[in-house]
């Protein structure tokens, strides 16, 4: 019984290394870069007061 505990326990550590390794890989070509949110002085060229040095 106990042997089957520690094959489970290692065939379940295995499985979810192999998941989170997938996953890993998979989610950078899935996922799109957020848009930048523009404001409308940023637009036309302005400069806003924060950022004026």
């Amino acid at each position: 019984m106990e042997k089957w505990l520690v094959v489970a326990g290692i065939w379940m550590l295995f499985a979810t290394c192999m998941v989170l390794f997938i996953r890993g890989a998979m989610g950078a070509s899935r996922s799109k870069p957020a848009a930048a949110e523009v404001n409308e002085d940023e637009r036309e060229g302005k400069q806003t007061e924060s950022f004026r040095a």
